[in-house]
């Protein structure tokens, strides 16, 4: 055991759901002191930045019950049971957007909220996009506006709160890192 590992006793699952698993480990620390962990476990997820050719980002306004609001994303979803990033990313563009693409290219993978979720998150870039005629429908619980943002209505709509999560942001912050290397 390295000396910062924790080394679990037990586990203990208190709840299952559709996407989320909720547990309690009991771990020993380095110190050998004794504490738990509430851990939640989940599949992990995609976000496609979606770039059409006059250079917008593809959004979607949705309502987030946790926040009681709606916010701005970038397409994402979460990955299904055996599902490759790569093809859960293209499917989620097409469900969420109407949108195909000719190139999908992973940016990262990050992890969420590492102190609490083992939730990973695989960012990919897509270009070449097209709409599909008879594309691929949103799960029947999702609702969603699609808007399509130039880097810079898309850096206000983050000063303005309409654009308020991780992936996002950190998005918008990619776009806005590139083309200022691309104008040195």
């Amino acid at each position: 055991m390295n000396r910062l590992e924790e080394k679990t006793i037990q586990t203990k699952e208190l709840f299952s759901g559709r996407i989320i698993r909720l547990q309690i480990e009991e771990v020993e620390l380095p110190n050998g002191k004794i504490t738990e962990r509430e851990i939640i476990k989940h599949p992990g997820a995609v976000a496609v930045i979606a770039l059409t050719d006059d250079n917008k980002i593809v959004m979607v306004e949705q309502y987030r019950k946790a926040l009681e609001r709606t916010i701005v994303e970038i397409p994402a979803g979460k990955l299904e049971k055996g599902e490759e990033p790569a093809v859960c990313a293209r499917r989620e563009l097409e469900e969420e957007t109407g949108y195909v693409c000719e190139k999908m290219e992973l940016l990262v993978s990050f992890y969420t909220s590492p102190g609490f979720a083992d939730e990973l998150v695989h960012v990919y870039i897509a270009t070449g996009l097209s709409k599909k005629e008879n594309a691929a429908s949103l799960d029947e619980d999702e609702f969603v506006n699609l808007e399509e943002l130039t880097l810079e209505e898309a850096v206000q709509y983050i000063k303005d709160q309409k654009i308020y999560d991780a992936k996002t942001v950190y998005a918008v912050q990619y776009l806005q890192l590139q083309k200022a290397l691309e104008q040195k």
